[in-house]
């Protein structure tokens, strides 16, 4: 769209100053003719784009000028920028980096130091230690599925091991309790659904495209499906002191009483499925279920079934 690309044009000249008309024109995939036309009809918009001669020539805004800046503050453009990067840090947005580019173009020379120091006070970093670029890729293709309202196909393991296809109208990307979530219409099941990123596979953007339901994700609607009573327990565990660092980082300290013998005991609410089993399978010897008593009961019968098998 060319409106879009008179503003993107207009933003790299104030941050990088002077730029080639023939790197402009690679970056936008246009003729170099039609960066000219470009830069005119900026200049036509009162925005005072010259041309310099030389070695360092090229396309760039006059000296001295900048964007009016008065319509944020330092302070919130600083916000807006440590929210864009750790955005940046799950998946490439193409969007986010010319806004960041913007940003920096609205900042005086003279303040670009204090900028910088109030941009970097926070980092949110959503990947996972060591990189996920499989992930990351994920993420961006579903992304790109939302932004152009393209059904997205991929296969689906469900915490029951059933593996089935799915045709979906992605609408957002949901981080819940340290993991991507994908929320959409699923047509198979005639219903919005949660689906697990990392239980998703070989997404795929289809040429169909889809008119967006009206939902409201300020109730957080996700959480309805989660908490609701006649699919929920409420769970006490206790955990070994040994593994005290893993249960804090896990539940957190607020969520953790320390008894008299030292032990974690955490009690949290959490949907009745396969996977809560597993889930508290997985501490092995190192967690005991207090309550309810059905739970510590079918805990006690798995962990039996499972012992048989090496007898």
């Amino acid at each position: 769209m060319k409106l879009d690309r008179l503003l993107a044009i207009t933003m790299i000249l104030i941050q990088k100053r002077r730029v080639p008309a023939k790197e402009l024109a690679d970056m936008f995939e246009v003729s170099v003719r039609t960066i000219y036309r470009d830069i005119e009809a900026i200049n036509q918009a009162g925005i005072p784009v010259v041309s310099y001669q030389g070695a360092n020539g090229g396309i760039g805004i006059m000296e001295n000028y900048r964007l009016n800046q008065h319509i944020l503050t330092q302070e919130e453009l600083a916000s807006i920028t440590m929210a864009l990067k750790s955005v940046a840090s799950s998946y490439r947005d193409a969007r986010a980096e010319v806004v960041l580019g913007k940003i920096q173009g609205m900042v005086e020379s003279t303040q670009s130091e204090a900028f910088k120091i109030m941009s970097e006070q926070i980092y949110i970093d959503f990947s996972p230690w060591g990189g996920d670029a499989p992930q990351k890729a994920k993420l961006t293709r579903i992304k790109q599925a939302i932004q152009t309202s393209s059904l997205l196909s991929f296969t689906y393991h469900n915490v029951s091991g059933t593996i089935s296809d799915r045709i979906v109208e992605p609408h957002t990307l949901v981080l819940k309790g340290r993991q991507w979530y994908l929320y959409g219409y699923c047509t198979n099941k005639g219903e919005f659904r949660l689906f697990r990123l990392s239980r998703l596979k070989d997404p795929l953007i289809l040429a169909d495209t889809f008119r967006r339901r009206q939902i409201n994700l300020e109730e957080l609607p996700w959480e309805k499906e989660w908490g609701k009573p006649e699919q929920s327990i409420q769970l006490v565990l206790r955990f070994v002191p040994q593994i005290r660092s893993v249960v804090e980082e896990m539940f957190g300290v607020d969520h953790i009483r320390i008894d008299e013998q030292e032990y974690c005991v955490v009690a949290e609410s959490y949907p009745l499925n396969d996977w809560l089993y597993g889930f508290v399978l997985s501490f092995g010897p190192r967690v005991e279920v207090v309550e309810p008593l059905f739970f510590r009961e079918e805990i006690k019968r798995l962990a039996e079934e499972i012992g048989s098998i090496y007898t």
